[in-house]
């Protein structure tokens, strides 16, 4: 902490000697993200923009749970489809079956689910079909 800004000095000069005598001791090297750009520049400003970084860092969502599992199941497919085995695909939808029949047996807080457990076999074939198995 500084001391306070003597009287008659004016509030520039005062931050611009702090600055300087900050620098002089070192105060300023080495600091994280030295010497890198701000992130997001190029973005319009947003006055949440700390909020959504923070939960981003620390992967929080803000969605009711049956919305944030309506899109749990949408990545999830898009998993699927990418899996690289029939079983591994098995495995993922059938996982996600679980938490949606979960969600049916306890409704979730938010929003309908609309969600039904998916077809594990005909996903299966639209997989062996696109993989040529």
């Amino acid at each position: 902490m500084t001391e306070r800004k003597p009287p008659g000095v004016t509030f520039e000069t005062w931050v611009d000697k702090q600055i300087r005598e900050a620098t002089e001791r070192g105060d300023f090297a080495d600091l994280p993200g030295a010497g890198k750009p701000l992130p997001h520049l190029d973005r319009p400003y947003d006055a949440m923009w700390w909020i959504k970084e923070k939960m981003s860092r620390e992967h929080l969502s803000c969605l009711p749970p049956s919305l944030a599992l309506r899109k749990e199941a949408e990545d999830t497919l898009e998993a699927a489809a990418d899996a690289p085995t029939e079983a591994a695909l098995r495995r993922i939808l059938t996982a996600l079956n679980e938490r949606i029949e979960a969600a049916l047996r306890t409704p979730l807080d938010g929003p309908p689910l609309n969600l039904v457990p998916f077809d594990i076999d005909r996903l299966a074939g639209e997989w062996r079909e696109r993989h040529g198995s």
